[in-house]
Parts: C-alpha cells; structure tokens; sequence
C-alpha cells in the first residue's frame, strides 16, 4: 500500500532540475485544479453561446423554474473531465520512455499498467461522448425514450463486451458481462432521474467520485482515482453556475454522462486492501455510494407505475421535490439529499477492511438510512406534482 505520510509534500524542488520530484499525493490537487478550471471556464462560454443561440431550458409543465435556462453545460463537464484523459494519454507513452527524474517511483513502476488501460479509457472517453451528442440533440428535440435507451444499452456493452470493463468478472463471461451492462445502464438513468433540482446531480456526483478516488487510492491504484478526481474537478467548477437559481443546467449531455462515467469507475475501482487482498464485501461498496440515487429513481418508478403513468415521463415526485413540499428551500433539500449521500458513502470505504460484524453494521446503517428517506417520501401526498 502507498505510503501518505505527514512528510510527503506537492513537490520538492532541489539545486537543478533532476533533483526536482513530483509526488502521489499532487495527482488529486493537480487533477482537481485542471478539470476545474476547464470546467468552470468552458460552463461561461457554453452557457454564454447557448443563451444567444436560444439553445434554453423553457418553463411550463412540470418544471418550476420562471425564466429560461441555458442548457449545454454537460458538454463543458464532459470535455472537463475527458480531455485531460486523452492528454494524459497521449503524454504516458513518452513518461514510460524517457523516466523524467520528477514522475514518482510508484508512477513509475504502475506505468506499464498504466498504458495497458489506455485503449478501454480512450474507449470510456468516446462512449461520454456519444452520449453527451445524443445528450445534446435530447435537450434540443426530446426523442423518443426507447432510442435512448437502445443508445445506452449500446455504449454499455461496447466497453463492457470490447474493453472487458466488467464486475464480478470471475462468475463467468455472461452473467459478468450482463450485470455490467446493467448497472452502467442503471446508473446512466439514476443520475438522469437525480438531475430535478438545481446542483442536485452535480453534489451528489461529487461525493461518489471522491469516495470512489479514496477507495482505489487506498488499494495502491493511481489511474482510476485519477480519473475520479478528474469528474470531481470538472463538477466542482460547473457547481458554482448550476447552484440555486441556476443560470445552466447540465442537461441529459451531462447527467448521462456523469452516470456512465461512475458506472464505469466504480467497475474499475478495486474496493480491497492491498495488505488483506481482495475482501468480500468491497463487491458491496458501490451500491452503498449510490444508494440515495437508486432509492430515487426506484421509488419515482414505483409512484409513476402506480398512478398509471409511462415511468420516463418527467414529474415532481422525487425525494427532492418532497423535502421543498414539506417547506424546505431548494438549497435545503439539496443538502439534506448530499448528507443522506454522504452519511451513506463514507463508511464504504471501510468495508476492504471489515469483517462480517462491521461490514453488517455498515450495511445496516444505509438500508436505515433509505429507510428515513422512503419514511419522508411516502409521507402525506406522494401522488402530489410538485418541484422543478
């Protein structure tokens, strides 16, 4: 396992340039100050091209918001946290052949790795694309729901079936490859469905993808929490224009995106501890991150079913618009959602380390936690359409 400790700076600069050495712990500071500014620059000249363009999210329905919207920001947190990627990889090749004095030891060694990873993170990196394209034509002209769906299902089983990005792979070929597909898919939706209040998607995001970083930093990985940092980064400078009253949303070429994204880290992410090896219940960490958002979109399904209504159409029956309903601010029930998040995701992280009582505990405490969400959910007047 890396060493991180309280003597390791960003860098440290000698007499001449080869003394000069970069260290592990800058990659989340430089991954997060780079797509950060990518992000926050590229969200001001989207949302300022899409305003004149009338490329605008329009009220009426069963949106809250009075005035028109930017939409388009998906497109800068897309190239925020991808572009550094093909960067990355373009620059890795020639790391691995001239060995500069700066790149750390441990990068150093994992270098091979890392340019083994490269053909399925360029494939990663095409596939955000594509949905953040079809992403872009949805906000403008909505399609139907089923060609989406064929769209995602599609970019799903390229990465998982071309560039063997798969879970639970030692089950066997087919079921690895369609509990991939399935929960890439899943979360493509579930980060959709999240995105129905101003910065809600955006927070939540934020939280997974730091808890992701953690978790593959801890098992001694150095590509996969880089790219984590990259979408933490990317988000945090889209956050500030997307936080209530938002003057961009993200739109489905961001939402799809971001779920595709940690569909596909959280597959990468190895949830063990290099000194214990691979543990049981790491399998388990994702679906505790992402709890809150799966809860969302099941219980939506869940009301929509049972008022009779096609479970793509949009209403006002998430979490988020109950908590505004019971007289929360928008800010508030925004909160409220990325601690229920947090309170959920921190103690995932444990879990390359627990045994069958903690792990129990830690499982326990979320499935307590959904509990309090539902108890505030099916509260009173569910059936009600309300929020933005």
């Amino acid at each position: 396992m890396l060493d991180y400790g309280p003597a390791r700076g960003v860098c440290v600069p000698g007499g001449d340039a080869s003394e000069f050495e970069l260290t592990l712990d800058a990659l989340p500071i430089i991954a997060i100050a780079v797509s950060a500014f990518i992000g926050a620059a590229g969200t001001a000249i989207v949302r300022r091209v899409s305003a004149k363009r009338g490329f605008v999210d329009r009220p009426g329905g069963h949106k809250a918001h009075a005035a028109p919207v930017a939409l388009g920001g998906g497109v800068a947190v897309t190239l925020a946290a991808t572009l550094p990627i093909l960067v990355g990889g373009i620059s890795a090749k020639w790391l691995a052949a001239a060995k500069p004095g700066w790149l750390p030891s441990e990068m150093a060694e994992q270098m091979g790795g890392i340019l083994s990873k490269m053909p399925a993170a360029m494939a990663v990196v095409a596939g955000a694309w594509v949905l953040c394209i079809v992403g872009i034509f949805d906000d403008a002209r909505p399609m139907r729901p089923l060609t989406r769906f064929i769209i995602h299902i599609a970019v799903a089983a390229v990465l998982v079936a071309g560039f063997d990005i798969r879970l639970l792979s030692h089950i066997g070929w087919p079921i690895s490859v369609a509990l991939s597909i399935l929960w890439i898919v899943t979360l493509i939706n579930s980060m959709n469905f999240l995105d129905n209040m101003d910065g809600l998607a955006s927070g939540v995001a934020i939280i997974a993808a730091s808890v992701f970083a953690v978790a593959a930093m801890r098992a001694g990985q150095i590509f996969v929490p880089t790219c984590c940092w990259l979408l933490v980064g990317a988000l945090l400078g889209f956050l500030p224009f997307n936080w209530h009253p938002a003057t961009i949303y993200i739109g489905d070429a961001g939402s799809t995106v971001i779920g595709l994204l940690l569909g596909v880290y959280t597959i990468l992410t190895t949830f063990a501890d290099p000194e214990l090896g691979m543990h049981p219940f790491g399998v388990i960490a994702p679906l505790l991150v992402m709890a809150v958002p799966l809860y969302d979109t099941a219980s939506v399904f869940a009301l929509r079913i049972r008022s009779g209504q096609p479970i793509w159409k949009g209403d006002r029956r998430h979490f988020s618009h109950r908590l505004v309903r019971r007289g929360m601010s928008v800010p508030q029930a925004v909160g409220v959602i990325w601690l229920a998040t947090l309170v959920c995701a921190m103690p995932a992280v444990a879990l390359s380390r627990a045994d069958w009582w903690l792990a129990a505990g830690i499982v326990v405490q979320t499935v307590l936690v959904v509990c309090l969400v539902a108890l505030l959910e099916w509260s009173g007047g569910h059936g009600s359409q309300e929020g933005r």
